[in-house]
C-alpha cells in the first residue's frame, strides 16, 4: 500500500495531505530484519508492516492550523481552559482541535462552506458547527438563530390522509338527465346536509393547516434530544479565526459584538488577502516585505476604530503552506 494511504488507514494522519507532511518529516518501516526509510509518498509498504514517524507534530491536530494556533497560544500565554470560544473560518477544524486539547469548554465554529469539519470534531459534544454562514454578516441574533437551527429537529405537521367522501349524487350523470335507476339507496336530505357540512369543514381545516404551517415556520425550533444543555449565547470569552479570500477589516466589525467585555481576539493574518491585487506578487505571494508594515498598520487602525486594544502583533511560528509569511494579531475588547 502507498505510504501516505497507509498512514491514513492506520489513523496516523487525518488526510492524505497531512500524511505527505508527516512523511516529509521522516518515516520508516520494519521489513522483519531492518528499518527502511520511506523516501516518497507512493513508496509501497506491506499493510501489516510496523511503521514509525520520526516527527509526529503534524499528526497532533486534524490540520496544520492547529500547530499555528498552538504556537500562538504559547506566545501570548492565553489560557483557554474552561472558556467558550468562537472559531471563525472553522474549515477542517485545526484551530478547534487545538482549542479543545487546550481545555476549551465549548467551541462554536462558523464557516461559509459545508462538509469540511473533520468527523471526530463533528461528533464531539463540545463542538457546534454552523455551516453556510458568512462571518462578514454575523450578528449576535443571526448566530444564535443559526446555532438553534443546527441543534433543532425540524418538525413538520403530519400529512392529511383523509379521502374525499363519495358524492351522494354520484349516480347522476349525463347533464342531470336521469334514466332507469333504483332509488332505494339514494341519499336523503339529512345525508346531503351532513356531506355539505363535512365538505365545508374540510375547506376550513385546510385553511387552518396552512395557517399552522406558517406559524410553525416562524416558531422556535424544538431541540434534538440530548442537546438541551448546549449554550448558544452569542457572547464569547475568546474569538479565534483563520479566514481566506477576505480582509479581516471586513470581518472584525461583526466579531467585536460577540466578545465579552475584556474578551480576547486572536486572529491569523494572511497578508495576501489584506492587500490590493497590484500589491501582491505572482502566484499570490507577497514578495515585497514593505507590504507587511502596511497590513499591520491597516489592521491596527481597524482595531482602534472598533475599540479593540492590540496587545501583540507577531509572526506565525508556523509558515503558511503556500509560502506566504503569516502573522497573528492579539487584541482585547473594551
Amino acid at each position: 500500500m502507498r505510504a501516505d494511504q497507509l498512514l491514513v488507514e492506520r489513523g496516523l494522519a487525518a488526510s492524505r495531505s497531512q500524511a505527505v507532511r508527516l512523511i516529509a518529516g521522516g518515516m520508516r518501516w520494519f521489513d522483519g530484519a531492518n528499518w527502511r526509510t520511506v523516501g516518497k509518498n507512493k513508496d509501497d509498504i506491506p499493510v501489516e508492516a510496523k511503521i514509525e514517524l520520526l516527527d509526529d507534530a503534524e499528526a497532533r491536530y486534524v490540520s496544520r492550523g492547529g500547530l499555528k494556533l498552538e504556537a500562538a497560544l504559547k506566545h501570548t500565554a492565553l489560557a483557554v481552559a474552561g472558556l467558550r470560544v468562537l472559531d471563525v473560518g472553522q474549515s477542517t477544524g485545526g484551530f478547534t482541535d487545538c482549542l479543545l486539547q487546550a481545555g476549551a469548554a465549548q467551541v462554536i465554529g462558523v464557516d461559509v462552506g459545508h462538509g469540511q469539519l473533520h468527523q471526530k470534531l463533528r461528533e464531539d459534544p463540545r463542538v457546534l458547527c454552523v455551516e453556510g454562514l458568512n462571518a462578514r454578516s454575523l450578528t449576535p441574533e443571526s448566530l444564535e438563530e443559526a446555532c438553534e437551527h443546527v441543534l433543532s429537529e425540524h418538525w413538520e405537521p403530519p400529512a392529511v390522509d383523509d379521502p374525499e367522501p363519495e358524492a351522494p349524487y354520484s349516480w347522476m350523470r349525463g347533464g342531470g338527465e336521469v334514466t332507469d335507476y333504483d332509488d332505494s339507496e339514494d341519499a336523503d336530505d339529512a345525508e346531503v346536509d351532513a356531506h355539505l357540512a363535512q365538505a365545508s369543514g374540510k375547506v376550513n381545516a385546510r385553511a387552518t393547516e396552512a395557517a399552522s404551517a406558517e406559524e410553525l415556520a416562524d416558531a422556535e425550533l424544538r431541540r434534538k434530544a440530548g442537546f438541551d444543555d448546549v449554550d448558544t449565547t452569542p457572547e464569547f470569552d475568546v474569538v479565534t479565526g483563520d479566514v481566506s479570500f477576505i480582509s479581516l477589516t471586513l470581518i472584525l466589525p461583526a466579531l467585536v459584538p460577540l466578545l465579552k467585555p475584556a474578551g480576547h481576539l486572536l486572529m491569523l493574518v494572511k497578508p495576501q488577502f489584506e492587500l490590493q491585487p497590484g500589491q501582491v506578487g505572482k502566484g499570490g505571494i507577497v514578495r515585497d516585505e514593505a507590504m507587511y508594515a502596511i497590513v499591520e498598520e491597516r489592521l491596527r487602525t481597524c482595531c482602534a476604530e472598533l475599540e479593540l486594544e492590540v496587545l501583540d502583533w507577531f509572526d506565525s511560528p508556523v509558515a503558511g503552506g503556500d509560502g506566504n509569511r503569516e502573522f497573528f494579531i492579539f487584541a482585547r475588547s473594551a
